[in-house]
């Protein structure tokens, strides 16, 4: 007896395998709960066995029916849809539920091990780890845990901040490589904020770790006279001085990308790309090898979007793409204005790409907050207690120089085993949802 089922992918890495009748499950639970009108329109059941043409078309209807949901602030944001994907997420990976001690990094590489379940949530995971470190409740939220790669050469990739609709163990396990980490970083930008943090013993502690660690990787620029300066703090026990010093120093509190190409100011170019003060920072290697600098503000974004497309593997042959042959390649395109009147797209190929787009979402999260006198704490913990809503697109734009708004979000597509894809490149623009969904198919029956 063989059924269909479907692959579905975050961040190019298989999050869950489920079947339609699950789906439809999911689908009578939400119906039920928040009444047909609210709820998207759902791909029929059939009786009958399905042509490979039905099967790739029910494929489609499930990517826009989970990215509609996903969309929706109320849905998207609901327990019932992110538990869905939780349980989905450990049945496919096949973990039972049992306790488990998770390795949580902390910037100055220390390590905070903590007694978990392996079907405990983000959220539940984070509560852990402020408890082990005495952390209090109201400047949880100022953190997030961040899933991280080390290099050979101690360097830190970035590859997403862990969401609500996973569970931290199975999603670092299911890796199976010692490369990977959950690291815990502040997940604010304006250092405004960091008075409030630095008034607490262990959130200094932890803030001051990060600044040290960020110099340390070349991440903040320093120059002779100032590394003299932060020297002498740091032999005094200075930390809070410490801090200080490094809120004056070019490109605090960044998260520093990979190198990776762009498009700007012409195609082709090598850069490296940071991510801070309401801004995306380009230090690029132009085609005559000259290094050129720019910023592009958050402000100034009328839209990005994340576009992904299955690309053959460089090994010297022009076979097209197959499952085994193929690499997902990532792109943040944003829509920028030049000048008056005029609005540029610039691209960015990389494999963080969606991590870039999490970076601009949480600035513009800041920024709405600011814009409308609310208080960060208090968005910090909605967004801790996973109950944030963002508002509508058209109200972000309504007030200059606000201008970013967010795109429509498409479901990227994987081709089904034995069918070609259906699409090359697909949206999964900045919204509420950072990660990249896709669906695949296996098998031959829907039942």
């Amino acid at each position: 007896f063989i059924f269909l089922a479907y692959n579905i992918h975050v961040n190019g890495v298989l999050h869950c395998r489920v079947r339609y009748s699950q789906l439809l499950g999911l689908h009578e639970q939400i119906k039920k709960e928040y009444g047909s009108n609210v709820v998207p329109a759902f791909p029929p059941k059939k009786i009958f066995t399905l042509t490979p043409a039905e099967v790739e078309q029910r494929r489609e209807q499930l990517e826009k029916y989970m990215q509609a949901v996903r969309q929706d602030p109320l849905l998207g944001a609901s327990e019932m849809f992110n538990s869905f994907l939780r349980k989905a997420q450990q049945e496919t990976q096949q973990i039972p539920t049992e306790d488990v001690a998770l390795d949580i990094c902390l910037s100055n590489g220390q390590k905070v091990t903590v007694n978990i379940l392996t079907s405990d949530q983000t959220e539940d995971v984070l509560d852990a780890v402020a408890t082990k470190l005495d952390l209090p409740d109201d400047l949880v939220g100022y953190f997030s845990l961040f899933l991280i790669r080390e290099g050979v050469d101690g360097g830190l990739t970035f590859v997403r901040k862990l969401q609500e609709f996973e569970l931290p163990y199975v999603s670092i396990t299911s890796l199976r490589s010692s490369e990977f980490h959950i690291l815990l970083r502040k997940s604010y930008w304006d250092m405004a904020y960091d008075g409030d943090v630095m008034d607490n013993r262990v959130g200094l502690n932890l803030l001051y770790a990060q600044t040290v660690s960020d110099i340390e990787r070349s991440w903040i620029l320093v120059n002779k006279d100032q590394h003299r300066q932060l020297k002498s703090l740091q032999e005094k026990g200075s930390k809070k001085e410490f801090i200080h010093l490094g809120q004056t120093l070019k490109y605090y509190g960044y998260i520093k990308f990979d190198p990776c190409i762009t498009d700007f100011p012409e195609k082709g170019c090598q850069v490296i790309v940071s991510a801070g003060n309401n801004e995306l920072n380009f230090h690029v290697k132009l085609p005559n090898e000259q290094m050129k600098e720019g910023s592009f503000k958050v402000t100034r974004m009328r839209c990005w979007r994340v576009t992904s497309s299955q690309v053959p593997i460089a090994n010297g042959t022009t076979n097209p793409c197959s499952s085994s042959k193929c690499e997902v390649k990532l792109e943040l395109a944003f829509e920028y204005l030049m000048s008056k009147d005029r609005l540029q797209w610039v691209t960015i190929t990389s494999q963080q790409a969606i991590m870039m787009s999490i970076c601009l979402q949480s600035m513009v999260d800041e920024l709405m907050v600011k814009k409308s006198g609310g208080s960060i704490k208090k968005m910090l913990r909605k967004r801790h207690n996973g109950s944030i809503h963002r508002p509508d697109s058209q109200q972000a734009v309504k007030s200059p120089p606000l201008l970013v708004r967010n795109g429509t979000t498409k479901l990227s597509s994987v081709s089904l085993r034995g069918i070609s894809a259906s699409n090359s490149a697909n949206d999964i623009s900045g919204n509420d949802f950072h990660g990249n969904y896709a669906f695949e198919g296996i098998g031959d029956d829907d039942l």
